[in-house]
């Protein structure tokens, strides 16, 4: 049972003052808080357990190595992955997606060869492609979004060409909220014999992830946004494509054996995790993943499918803020602007004086912001711990914006 009471109970920072007044934090889609249970985590594996993993035979490293790699399986069954060694590590979702572009497209790119992108990406889901425009004469392709927000799967398999090589999809829009259809893009895609990456970052916040079922060849998330550490998250790769990727960086454990004249690499997926990695902060992405798991990720996203009617709703009843996308299907992230001459950051600032904390700007997104026509947004993004009261919070703070902007 999901008892939201007891949920907010496990956040201490949900407790304190911001200017005066209680927190509202609707800023999940940049970073979420943290349960106790994952701070409990990272001070224990600093402050009792901490060594360096896989290289030392002592007790401390051999437990560090145990719950570090334990982790590993704890994300394969959170993402349904059919072995945890289809599993790497890294820092968040903008290391695994440069992976792919170094360590698997780079390696297999010619000039003019193409990846398809929609215009709702992440930054972090266009530079690293752009890189290999500037450097190795790749083409960008681009599929826009409808009236509402909506990405047509149909449109983004019928941009691939003989000459596509990868399709690069957000799941979730960090902006609309819009939740796209990756299953069937990489259904389409796969008829055509073209390998399809996710970037999970916001969807496995928001629902249950069943990489088996999408198909997908690559899959990234990003341990802040899950209610853990920064610089934490992991890639699913198929096996299939992870037997196509060269190791991107060299160093410590990726390797068997170094000589002066050889280097005989590890197995995957240490192949491709070289040096020390974030022992602590991926052993606490663990305990939060596991923490959302305990929750049960259905009643996650029926709590947030209710929290998202009920602001749309009451947004909806202000005819003087301009709500971006009305997808049918979207999760609860909301970015709006108001009529007037109020800037997203004046906005911000004053829901700021109320506590409660939205972010303003262009969201890594500026593709997506010129679509739209637009500078700026400010953007009110939901977790498994808001409530009900605190919209109303929201648009009483809204409210005065527009008292004071009108």
């Amino acid at each position: 049972m999901f008892d939201i009471n007891t949920v907010r109970a496990d956040f201490p920072i949900l407790s304190r003052q911001v200017n005066g007044k209680p927190l509202v934090y609707l800023d999940n889609g940049a970073s979420a808080q943290k349960p106790q249970v994952v701070i409990d985590a990272v001070i224990c594996g600093y402050g009792e357990e901490y060594a360096n993993v896989h290289r030392g035979l002592h007790f401390l490293s051999n437990l560090s190595t145990e719950k570090y790699e334990g982790t590993r399986a704890i994300v394969a069954r959170f993402l349904n992955a059919p072995s945890e060694d289809d599993i790497i590590f890294n820092s968040g979702t903008t290391e695994g997606i440069n992976m792919v572009a170094y360590a698997w497209a780079m390696p297999r790119m010619q000039a003019r060869d193409e990846i398809v992108l929609s215009v709702m990406e992440h930054h972090a889901n266009i530079v690293p492609w752009h890189f290999l425009r500037e450097r190795q004469g790749i083409v960008i392709k681009w599929v826009d979004v409808d009236a509402n927000g909506d990405l047509d799967p149909q449109a983004v398999i019928d941009a691939i060409t003989p000459r596509t090589k990868l399709v690069a999809v957000t799941q979730v829009s960090n902006v609309l909220g819009t939740v796209v259809d990756v299953k069937t893009i990489t259904t389409g895609a796969h008829a055509k014999g073209v390998p399809v990456l996710v970037d999970g970052s916001q969807g496995a916040v928001h629902m249950a992830v069943d990489v088996a079922d999408i198909g997908c060849d690559f899959y990234v998330i990003t341990g802040h946004k899950l209610y853990g550490p920064s610089g934490s998250g992991a890639i699913y790769v198929h096996p299939d494509r992870m037997s196509e990727m060269q190791p991107f960086m060299g160093g410590g454990d990726m390797i068997r054996e170094v000589s002066k004249d050889a280097v005989t690499y590890n197995d995957p997926p240490m192949k491709f995790e070289a040096g020390t990695p974030g022992i602590v902060q991926t052993i606490g992405f663990g305990v939060a993943l596991e923490y959302m798991m305990g929750l049960g990720m259905e009643n996650i996203a029926a709590h947030e499918t209710a929290l998202r009617d009920y602001a749309s709703q009451r947004l909806n009843g202000l005819n003087w803020i301009n709500v971006q996308g009305h997808s049918a299907t979207k999760a609860a992230i909301f970015s709006f602007t108001l009529d007037g001459a109020a800037h997203a950051h004046d906005i911000s600032t004053v829901l700021d004086k109320k506590g409660v904390a939205v972010r303003a700007g262009s969201h890594c997104a500026m593709p997506l912001m010129e679509h739209l026509g637009l500078n700026a947004t400010c953007r009110a993004s939901f977790g498994l711990y808001n409530t009900t009261d605190e919209v109303d919070v929201l648009i009483d703070a809204l409210e005065l914006c527009h008292d004071l902007f009108a």
